[in-house]
Order: C-alpha cells, then sequence, then structure tokens
C-alpha cells in the first residue's frame, strides 16, 4: 500500500510537471500573435497632435508613431500622404501644386487676382 501511496504522489507531480510547460508555451504564443499583429496592422494614426508651423507649412504629428502629415489650416483639415521626412512632405506639396497649376493653364483657368 504504501508503494502505490508513493506511486500515486509521484504521478501528481508528474502531471504538474507536465502542465508547467503549457503556461510559458502560452505566453510565447500570446507575444508572438501579438507582435504580428502590430507588424501587420502598424500604426493606424488614430492620435495625431495639434498643427504644428516649420518652414511656412502646416503639419500633424502622429503620437504613436512619430509620423507627418501636412495639414490645411484653411480648412482645418490634414491631407496629403504620410511620411517620416518634412522635408519629403513639402516636394510633395510642391509637385502637386504645380500640377494642379499645370491643369488649369491647360484648361483655360485662371485664377482671380484678390
Amino acid at each position: 500500500m504504501l508503494n502505490s501511496g508513493v506511486l500515486l504522489y509521484g504521478s501528481q507531480v508528474e502531471k504538474k510537471k507536465k502542465k508547467r510547460w503549457l503556461w510559458p508555451l502560452g505566453v510565447m504564443a500570446t507575444g508572438i500573435t501579438g507582435a504580428a499583429v502590430v507588424v501587420l496592422r502598424g500604426c493606424w494614426h488614430s492620435k495625431m497632435s495639434w498643427p504644428v508651423s516649420s518652414q511656412s507649412h502646416s503639419y500633424q504629428v502622429c503620437l504613436g508613431c512619430g509620423i507627418k502629415r501636412l495639414f490645411d489650416e484653411h480648412n482645418f483639415r490634414a491631407y496629403g500622404p504620410y511620411s517620416y521626412d518634412l522635408n519629403r512632405l513639402i516636394a510633395w506639396q510642391r509637385s502637386h501644386d504645380a500640377k494642379s497649376n499645370d491643369a488649369r493653364q491647360a484648361t483655360g483657368e485662371h485664377l482671380s487676382a484678390s
């Protein structure tokens, strides 16, 4: 009887040891899944700063990842692509303005003097 009691105790120890590796495996799987979601989804830029002016241009900065986007102060609205480099955004705006001016000239539209 004593041997069966020891054997029973021994099997309970074995069961506990087998269950111990499940918890770290679950934590690791959760961490990998969380990392995959962050990598695949990325930042949604839902929290943007108030408009900041620099180099005679206004832009907003994402508080989550630091990416910038141009901002129109007259319409109080962000526009254009996202970029970490402000100079790239300014170059995009200048090329976009040049294209819209070329389109106006091609259609015969003129801007008012006021």
